[in-house]
């Protein structure tokens, strides 16, 4: 019989969180789409392995028995692929491709060179566009190493880490005739925002934190990239909600009042 192995870590976060949807955020899934993984183990372990109770989900008897033995497999996994790589940064003469979106590649990339002239000078990257397909990126057949952004129901199997959380402030021009200090929610629904619109759908943090409060706004403008939200604002008396980091690094800029 043939094993999933790309199931074996979902066993193991849910023995460890004993919660779908505490191990659903640590491996960056739907509750959704764990709920359907779950089911696989099921099938493929033959036994129902997690049952619900009112505050949470406990293993079976099998489950239990099962989980050292998954885990020692897993860190045995581990030790014999990363032991044969036999990876050096120092000396490391390598090309990475990586996938980041517009947001990490603006915010987070500059450091990752800087990081990397500094530990590894002969590993060399090449980004890749982050299209609205994990697929079209090469990341599932491995030709591209990482994808960096907010990612949506990833296969199955990759590998997902959390890396960071965010925040988000609007950015309006110094100046701006209606905006003090602060935005209130009757100007944020009143005034034309710009929108930042990259491929797929990352920036469904910004849409969830809208619902969340019952939020509305008017697009006047949408934009491709972080670049242009400056030179829109600074010229209009338009608004726009950028993450926190993007933000920052537009401080600088005396044209432009964060909020």
């Amino acid at each position: 019989m043939r094993y999933d192995l790309n199931l074996l870590p979902i066993f193991v976060a849910l023995m460890e969180e004993r919660s779908v949807t505490r191990a659903a955020e640590r491996l960056g899934m739907t509750q959704p789409a764990l709920s359907n993984a779950l089911t696989r183990l099921r099938l493929m372990l033959k036994d129902q392995l997690f049952v619900r109770e009112r505050y949470g989900i406990q293993p079976t008897p099998i489950a239990l028995e099962l989980a050292p033995h998954i885990a020692d497999a897993l860190a045995s996994l581990d030790d014999a692929v990363l032991g044969q790589q036999d990876f050096d940064p120092a000396t490391a003469e390598r090309l990475f491709t990586i996938a980041p979106n517009g947001y990490v590649e603006f915010v987070l990339v500059p450091a990752l060179v800087a990081r990397l002239a500094k530990v590894a000078p002969g590993v060399k990257l090449r980004l890749t566009p982050y299209g609205n397909d994990l697929t079209e990126t090469g990341v599932v057949s491995g030709t591209t190493a990482m994808v960096l952004g907010r990612i949506v129901d990833p296969p199955d199997n990759l590998v997902v880490q959390h890396l960071m959380d965010e925040g988000l402030d609007c950015v309006v021009r110094a100046g701006h005739p209606d905006i003090g200090k602060a935005v209130t929610r009757e100007q944020f629904e009143r005034l034309r925002h710009v929108n930042v619109a990259p491929p797929g759908r990352m920036r469904a943090g910004l849409f969830q934190a809208m619902a969340q409060q019952n939020l509305k706004r008017e697009v006047a403008l949408s934009v491709t990239n972080f670049f242009a939200v400056a030179e829109m604002i600074a010229v209009t008396d338009y608004v726009a909600t950028l993450p926190r980091l993007i933000c920052r690094r537009l401080a600088h800029d005396q044209r432009l009042h964060i909020l």
